[in-house]
């Protein structure tokens, strides 16, 4: 019959009748992998950051990416040019910037709109501390050399600029009036909340602690460094801190005690929460340390309480402190103190959280609840949620927290409530976990497909409705009603477009049976349905085994799923609302059941042929059938229709090594088959069809079987010259005339000494067969004439080579090729590249995770890449049972992770950047700055009244005010003045002393004249003040911070040795001091200039005065 025939065609082939078209060799330019969508939490994830009004988290990894995530499954990730861990990332809050320090010291600015890198700046030293100051592009960076620097973000230039102002240590302890160590690096950087970053806490790692103001230029706050008396408690599981008593209280020597985590512990900034190396913690209160002098004790026990989690003599390192003020305190002395570390070394690996009571005073500093989170993994990171109304720097005990590899949970305020006031010390918590899009774990995934979907067609109408009703995107909610935080983000108005038809659909299978289908038309994948492993009321051994081979028929909306168990199950998605019929079809017998009337896709039928695993699985003759193939070799054709057994082949002559790919080839020739005698003499219809399999064991041997009958086409199958393990089978269409090329050829010879040329017939379209799969493109199935079937070439993929030969030799039994390519590490997974629906090129995957792309069907070598350059992983062990592809683009999975990679450069089938979800929400930006504004604006008003009395008030204590030249307040504005500041190029070697007495002055910049007019008229005297006040400070950096007595001050020997310190001669000291003197009067010069500025001023002041008693003695009383 047919296969004699076209046999004998084979055999008896003119290759004078060959001609080809030449196609067009691809070349590099145009390639470009890049990653299209990203799905999950990265492994390698290690440290978080959040902003509070845009709502999102990011999430900084060990290998230089970055994951940010929002809210209805918005996720992006963006990938550093530097595979180094991030040792800081932070958001510019409400601004759409991610500032971001590698470990090189590099600092890096992203754009979340356009999730690309916008600048960086390579820091010198290395960076040990960094805060941006809040509602600020204004950040804090300190280093090894205990220096503390400015940054800053010009979102109109996009650049980093680092600013003259800075502070050294040599400074803040001349500043201090006792010498410090000035080599110790500042391990940490805390703008004081309400201070808008005019305050900040600098940390060292010796254990001192300084508040620096800016505006003041002076130190407010020493701490660390000094014998302390101590009230010393330890939390006890009874949830009692025990405080000595007063007489009772010993004095402990801090000394060098090393930093290792800090946190405020109010909302005012006035306490301070520290934890060290050791394992203690100490809480400071920064706000009673105003009048300590030089190397005096703190002698009051108020002021510094410390605070273990265990009394044992060997602790853990506190490594994360964070402070949450409570909701109902009233006066800011109740909250929650989280704490990783500090407990005894080989204690289990707990989140703690403290309720701390000190309405009383630190001195009676209460535990009023403890409880221990047992974590799940290992602890990354954690961070509070600030809570949105509260800017100024209250939080709420909303936390995440990251443990390894790439788990994050939520814990809510409302649960860690409950669980503390729960008297177990390690309570059942039950967090909320990260709603992934695509879960690869818990189940686990194994198996996934990628298929492209035929368009217009209306069965998909059913499909798109299914989508539409179920919403991946709705906010998890737990069972106490905790509800998932994160709500960032914009959708592209495309993916939530109703009109748009599902062009790709991503199949999931898992570990218990079930399998997941998402719409992946864009990157923002929508969820259609999830089929559960079991079927309704029935039961049948085997349904919930691993997922092991899918595939889906958009014509017929008919789903095959099979398993490591042998089932088959046979799905239609489009449902029945009337209930359906069930059958379990067997070798031998098949059962009938009824099913009730449920809701989505229901199971159809269960084919049970053999317990061996299934391998291939594809719909032929547009879903009316299905070709299985299985792990033992066995080959089965049901019929979707009638849901029956065609044929199933079993017979051990045919193959005993398991089936590894599948592609059906439909035979069109009416001339030819219509006078076949043997063809009318059947009894079954005449068709001018025939269908034909070519089968691919893992054996590398290749079985060519009729599709209708299962009869064999060759009488003994293909195989290779030696024994090799088979990875996939392509049959392409084209014809080839070149030498061949002899094994003995090296791979690239074999490539570039010989011409290949490819025919392309008119209405063909290439096939191209995916990795251990069968024919992805079976949508698109094409009828093939005997002619262009024996001109077709078959691309064998093997584990160390890469082989091309002519359908017409295979069918001959000829095994020599006519292109062959070795490779240097094994193969694992390969898939074709199309372009314009014909097959471009061949993608190979190694064990060493090494990606190549080769043209066919010359094979050469056009790019090469690897997963870690792309994605910075490593490939793993089975990673190939979950990869997948679609003509120009790749799937995979791998941990937490999932990945759409795409290939071609010119290529955008996912509407790229137009269907891109936006990460930044420029309304919500624009609104959040306008309701700050006007909450500011009211308050403005609010203290329009009595601004100028609080004003001269404020002036006769001495204190200051920033007053503003316009009277509509916005928020870039509240950092002009301080921005000013660091703009200055002077530069503060030496700085004010401690201000120990209370000095009455009358500042004009205290005095508000709340009058618009008055605004303008203020300017003058405010500039002049300024160059007045910088020749205050001037005169106190040339005395050193002495008073205006010029009486010498007779320093000790130790200050002397800490300022002049030098492992030089006395010839060199001598020589530092002259030039001391010549700088000396240097400045007195210039103090001189000054003075004649600083009298205008003093005129400048009693006009201002005059004039604000003429408004003074024009309005009422009641109008102050």
């Amino acid at each position: 019959m047919f296969a004699k025939r076209l046999l004998q065609k084979a055999v008896n082939h003119h290759h004078h009748s060959q001609h080809s078209l030449q196609q067009e060799s691809m070349t590099s330019a145009d390639l470009d992998l890049r990653v299209a969508a990203h799905y999950g939490i990265p492994s390698t994830a290690s440290i978080l950051a959040f902003d509070p009004i845009q709502r999102l988290l990011a999430i900084g990894t060990l290998d230089g990416r970055i994951k940010v995530i929002g809210g209805d499954g918005i996720e992006g990730l963006l990938i550093s040019q530097k595979q180094l861990p991030y040792k800081y990332i932070e958001f510019l809050h409400n601004q759409g910037y991610l500032v971001s320090i590698l470990n090189d010291n590099n600092i890096e600015v992203w754009n979340l709109e356009g999730r690309c890198l916008v600048c960086s700046l390579e820091w010198e030293s290395n960076i040990t501390a960094f805060s941006v100051i809040h509602g600020s592009n204004l950040m804090y960076v300190g280093d090894e050399y205990a220096l503390l620097a400015v940054v800053k973000y010009d979102a109109d230039e996009g650049k980093l600029l680092q600013l003259p102002y800075h502070i050294s240590a040599d400074s803040l302890s001349e500043a201090a009036e006792f010498p410090f160590p000035t080599d110790q690096p500042i391990v940490g950087l805390l703008p004081q909340p309400g201070s808008s970053g005019n305050r900040v806490l600098i940390a060292y790692q010796n254990g001192l602690l300084i508040l620096w103001d800016v505006s003041e230029a002076q130190i407010v706050f020493i701490g660390g460094g000094k014998d302390l008396q101590l009230k010393d408690g330890v939390v006890k599981p009874t949830d009692e801190v025990n405080i000595d008593s007063p007489e009772n209280t010993i004095e402990h020597q801090l000394g060098e005690k090393e930093i290792s985590a800090l946190c405020w512990a109010s909302s005012n900034g006035s306490i301070l929460a520290v934890g060290y190396v050791d394992g203690d913690i100490l809480f400071w209160n920064t706000s009673s340390a105003a009048s300590i002098k030089g190397q005096q004790a703190l002698s009051s026990s108020n002021n510094v309480v410390k605070l273990r989690l265990s009394s044992s003599e060997r602790r853990l390192p506190v490594i994360v402190l964070q402070w949450s003020t409570l909701n109902k305190s009233h006066n800011d002395s109740d909250g929650q103190l989280f704490i990783y570390g500090g407990d005894e070394i080989g204690s289990d690996e707990v989140l703690t959280v403290l309720t701390l009571d000190w309405s009383s005073g630190m001195g009676n500093l209460r535990c009023v609840g403890r409880t221990d989170l047992t974590l799940t993994g290992s602890f990354a990171d954690m961070i509070l949620l600030p809570n949105f109304a509260t800017i100024a720097g209250n939080h709420r005990a909303d936390a995440f927290v990251l443990t390894n590899p790439g788990q994050l949970h939520f814990y809510d305020e409302t649960s860690l409530s409950a669980l503390i006031s729960q008297q177990e010390k390690k309570p059942s918590v039950s967090a909320l976990e990260f709603p992934v899009v695509i879960p690869t774990t818990n189940p686990t995934m194994t198996a996934a497909r990628l298929i492209r979907t035929a368009t217009g067609e209306n069965s998909l109408k059913s499909l798109s409705e299914l989508c539409s009703v179920v919403n991946l995107g709705s906010l998890p909610t737990s069972l106490d009603g905790t509800k998932w935080p994160l709500t960032g983000g914009v959708p592209s108005q495309l993916s939530l477009s109703k009109s748009s038809g599902i062009e790709r659909v991503y199949l999931a299978g898992y570990s218990d049976g079930s399998v997941r289908i998402w719409n992946a038309t864009y990157p923002l994948l929508s969820f259609i349905s999830v089929l559960e492993g079991e079927v309704q009321d029935i039961k049948v051994a085997g349904l919930s085994s691993p997922v092991s081979r899918m595939d889906f028929c958009s014509f017929t909306l008919n789903l095959a799923v099979g398993s490591e168990s042998g089932l088959v199950r046979i799905y239609n998605l489009k449902g029945h609302s009337d209930g359906v019929k069930f059958l379990f079809v067997t070798e031998t017998k098949c059962e009938v059941h009824s099913l009730s009337q449920g809701k989505g896709p229901q199971c159809r039928a269960v084919f049970s042929l053999t317990n061996s695993r299934v391998q291939a699985l594809q719909f032929v003759k547009h879903g009316g059938k299905l070709a299985v193939g299985f792990d033992c070799g066995y080959v089965a054709m049901l019929d979707t229709n009638s849901l029956s057994i065609l044929f199933f082949i079993k017979d051990a002559y045919f193959s005993s090594s398991s089936v590894i790919s599948m592609t059906w080839k439909e035979i069109t020739n009416p001339q030819g088959l219509l006078k076949s005698s043997k063809l009318s003499e059947t009894k079954s219809p005449v068709h001018p069809a025939e269908e034909v399999m070519f089968i691919l064991t893992k054996d590398a041997n290749i079985h060519l079987i009729c599709g209708n009958t299962g009869n064999m086409v060759i009488p003994r199958p293909w195989h290779l010259k030696k024994e090799s393990i088979a990875i996939s089978m392509y049959v392409i269409d084209g014809r080839i005339s070149a030498s061949k090329v002899s094994d003995a050829n090296p791979p690239e010879e074999a490539s570039k000494d010989t011409s290949t040329k490819n025919e392309s017939m008119a209405g063909s379209s290439p096939i191209p067969i995916d990795s251990l799969e069968v024919d992805q493109d079976h949508n698109t199935e094409n009828a093939y004439s005997e002619e262009r079937l024996l001109n077709s070439l078959i691309l064998l993929c093997c584990v160390d080579s890469v082989q091309l030969y002519s359908t017409k030799s295979v069918i001959q039994g000829n095994n020599e090729p006519i292109r062959k390519v070795k490779h240097a590490r094994p193969c694992i997974w390969t898939a074709t590249l199309k372009k314009v629906e014909k097959v471009w090129g061949l993608t190979l995957l190694f064990q060493t995770g090494e990606i190549e792309i080769r043209s066919i069907p010359d094979l050469e070598l056009v790019k090469e890449s690897s997963l870690m350059s792309i994605l910075r992983w490593n490939c793993k062990a089975n990673m190939d049972k979950t990869m997948s592809s679609d003509d120009a683009h790749i799937t995979l999975a791998n941990g937490y992770e999932t990945v759409f990679i795409s290939l071609l450069a010119a290529e955008n089938d996912f509407r790229i950047p137009e269907s891109l979800p936006c990460l930044h929400d420029a309304v919500l930006a624009a609104a959040a700055d306008a309701a700050l504004s006007a909450s500011l604006n009211q308050k403005k008003k609010q203290s329009t009244a009595p601004a100028i009395l609080g004003g001269i008030v404020k002036g006769l204590k001495g204190g200051k005010m920033v007053q503003s030249g316009d009277s509509t307040a916005t928020p870039k504005s509240r950092f002009d003045h301080l921005e000013g500041m660091f703009c200055k190029s002077q530069q503060w070697d030496s700085v004010p002393a401690l201000d120990h007495q209370e000095n009455l002055e009358l500042n004009i910049d205290d005095i508000e004249i709340d009058e618009p007019l008055r605004v303008t008229s203020t300017s003058t005297s405010h500039d002049d003040d300024n160059k007045r006040r910088e020749g205050d400070s001037e005169r106190d950096r040339l005395f050193q911070g002495g008073t205006s007595d010029t009486k010498p001050r007779v320093r000790t020997a130790e200050e002397v040795k800490a300022k002049y310190r030098k492992a030089e001669d006395a010839s060199s000291v001598a020589s530092q001091a002259r030039n001391k003197l010549m700088e000396r009067g240097q400045k007195l010069e210039k103090l001189s200039k000054r003075t004649e500025d600083l009298q205008n001023g003093a005129e400048d002041f009693a006009s201002m005065a005059n004039e604000l008693v003429k408004t003074l003695e024009a309005r009422k009383w009641w109008h102050i």
